[in-house]
């Protein structure tokens, strides 16, 4: 792969830790020390970044919740995954933060909430207040709990502080356990926002 197909680094660890797993897992063999084996190494890469001219170029392309979710991601720097993750009681308006539960590395951390998106962000969450409403009355409203919390907390996950800042539009049924729940925003749908953006705001 690496020699004659130029595969990139990332593609030959993956098929160098596929191996492993088959052997160690499904053919249960053992192959020994492998600390002399050569690992493909990923060379340094330049980062992407946009001037601040170029950001409110592609956010003047945008508008509605859309616009929010990248004012937010980018003023506080998150992940996409962080955002879609987002639940109510980790925003607080009267210290100006965003908590982040089990980021990378599985860590906790907190981050700024970007005055501009203060107003907007509220006006949001009163919209997402009625719709968890409305689930409520035609007896779902329910959300998937992080770290078996469902069963400390049986009713939390009809809790408002709970709901998801971000929810998905339809209410869709858990694979797991089979209830019907209104996941979180797809993060797919915040990059092809943005990549919309982008396209038409001309910026290479």
């Amino acid at each position: 792969m690496a020699v004659h197909k130029k595969v990139s680094a990332s593609t030959q660890n993956q098929a160098f830790n596929a191996l492993l797993f088959l052997f160690r897992n499904v053919l249960k063999i053992e192959i020994g020390d492998l600390s002399s084996a050569i690992r493909a190494k990923r060379g340094p890469k330049l980062p992407v970044v946009l001037t601040v001219e170029e950001v409110r170029q592609l956010f003047s392309f945008m508008e509605g919740k859309q616009l929010l979710i990248a004012q937010i991601v980018y003023g506080a720097g998150l992940r996409l995954m962080e955002l879609a993750r987002l639940r109510v009681k980790d925003i607080d308006f009267g210290s100006g933060l965003i908590f982040v539960r089990s980021s990378r590395g599985d860590k906790d951390r907190s981050t700024i909430l970007p005055g501009a998106v203060r107003d907007p962000l509220q006006q949001h969450l009163t919209e997402v207040r009625a719709l968890h409403d409305q689930d409520l009355v035609r007896g779902f409203g329910e959300v998937y709990m992080p770290d078996a919390l469902d069963r400390k907390y049986p009713n939390a996950a009809k809790d408002w502080a709970w709901q998801y800042v971000f929810p998905s539009s339809k209410l869709s049924v858990d694979p797991r356990s089979g209830i019907v729940r209104r996941h979180h925003l797809d993060e797919t749908s915040i990059q092809k926002a943005v990549g919309t953006a982008t396209r038409r705001s001309g910026i290479a």
